[in-house]
């Protein structure tokens, strides 16, 4: 029942994978509410035939006694038997479900609630459409939960990164208003909605058609010139970073053994997108030459910085999503990093913002497409500046920062041609005149 519901559940990580449901178990209950029904916190765990490899997800689960139509399409099946249990929907699309997780906040052990915000308890939920790896329920215009759908024991660092923010007074985050933690899981966070927010990248991408718009006009003269967001952008993001220097331990790592870890990544990413080996040599030079800096400062970073990490509202840039690259175990994500990273993750952003908006218009003549790449071009380096300056409080990058940038750019350049190559293998040039850029000269 459960397998044949995380088959196609959009948030399930092991699609494409042969899998069996080896294990459940019940966190915890939440008693109904009338009309509303209980409410079982259901951890699944999962294993992949053939391998050692275990996951676990957490299927929330609403029990009602009788079928519910408009809940068909959430349908699990039966709980806790397939012939006389309660009728089991995934409670995320559930709002009377939901409206006792709300209620819970402050009142029931593990439910955390951070003081300084007076909660609106009755606020109707509905689940955000769209999500890929988690599930995100709005209660009106108040508070925003998002449940993790895969979930490993030990802190969460978009809750333990969001606290430290939100405790520091931090502008430039959604704060944290709390959050689910049963035994020595988190599974869910409770934080502000930001109802005036625009995504980043669909600004970005306005901003790039307004330019292509204009045939006569350079980027800074159109009306959607995106350096001044860019620049409160890079501000925004120093902030953050000095924030999260003062409230996580800090440290040093060899240079040596960040830039062999690059070349293998990159080693790994000629095999999967063999256009890649005309670079590689090029490549590995950049990450000689940050082998050579002996060690270098890491700290907490967010890990997996872009555009659409980032919201604009009405009170300035907000960063979202601090639970850094996906992909990676959450051991790994937790690990201190160079800020440089986060850096080099939105410079590649504004990279990309011209050139994907152009890969989506129609073909036409050679000349308005050498046009249009020169605009591109003229777009990104715009706006990579303004972000730097800021970022840099307005001074020049130092000969050291500038070899660590560029090395942090390049392996996320490489990492994109892999990405792009598996799932999007018309955007590959993208990222492959990125790593072009990057390593010449």
């Amino acid at each position: 029942m459960i397998a044949s519901f995380l088959a196609q559940a959009r948030w399930f990580g092991g699609k494409g994978r042969a899998f069996t449901v080896t294990g459940t178990r019940e966190l915890g209950r939440l008693e109904p509410a009338p009309p509303g029904p209980e409410v079982v916190l259901l951890l699944v765990e999962v294993s992949y035939d053939g391998t050692a490899d275990r996951e676990l997800y957490q299927l929330p689960l609403a029990l009602y006694d009788e079928p519910q139509e408009r809940l068909e399409h959430a349908l699990v099946g039966r709980w806790p038997t397939a012939e006389d249990g309660a009728f089991a929907y995934d409670a995320a699309h559930d709002r009377a479900a939901m409206a006792q997780l709300l209620r819970s906040f402050g009142e029931r052990p593990g439910f955390v609630r951070l003081p300084g915000h007076d909660l609106d308890l009755d606020a109707p939920g509905s689940l955000f459409s769209g999500e890929q790896s988690n599930s995100s329920v709005l209660f009106g215009e108040d508070s925003v939960l998002k449940l993790f759908r895969k979930v490993t024991p030990g802190e969460n660092p978009d809750i333990t990164t969001h606290r430290v923010l939100t405790e520091a007074g931090s502008p430039y985050v959604a704060q944290l208003y709390g959050w689910i933690e049963v035994e020595d899981l988190q599974l869910g966070m409770l934080q502000q909605f930001l109802r005036t927010a625009s995504d980043g990248w669909d600004l970005a991408l306005a901003s790039v058609r307004d330019l292509f718009a204009e045939a006569d006009l350079h980027a800074e003269e159109v009306g959607g010139d995106f350096a001044g967001e860019a620049t409160r952008l890079g501000t925004a993001l120093a902030d953050v970073h000095a924030q999260l220097r003062s409230s996580f331990p800090t440290a040093v790592a060899p240079a040596e053994s960040v830039a062999a870890l690059m070349s293998e990544r990159l080693d790994a990413a000629t095999l999967v997108v063999p256009e890649l080996a005309e670079h590689a040599d090029a490549a590995r030079a950049v990450f000689a030459a940050m082998a050579g800096l002996g060690e270098i400062p890491v700290q907490r970073v967010h890990g997996d910085l872009h555009l659409g990490q980032t919201l604009r509202t009405v009170n300035g840039w907000k960063i979202v999503d601090f639970e850094g690259e996906p992909a990676k175990p959450l051991a790994e994500r937790l690990l201190p990093d160079s800020p440089w990273r986060d850096v080099a993750g939105m410079t590649r952003s504004f990279d990309y913002a011209p050139h994907a908006v152009a890969e989506s218009l129609p073909d036409v003549d050679p000349d308005v497409l050498h046009q249009r790449s020169v605009r591109a071009a003229e777009w990104a380096r715009r706006n990579r500046r303004a972000f730097l300056s800021a970022y840099c409080d307005d001074g020049a990058l130092g000969a050291t920062d500038r070899v660590l940038l560029t090395a942090y750019v390049v392996d996320k350049a490489v990492y994109e041609c892999v990405y792009e190559a598996r799932n999007r293998p018309t955007w590959l040039p993208i990222p492959l005149a990125g790593v072009a850029r990057l390593t010449a000269g």
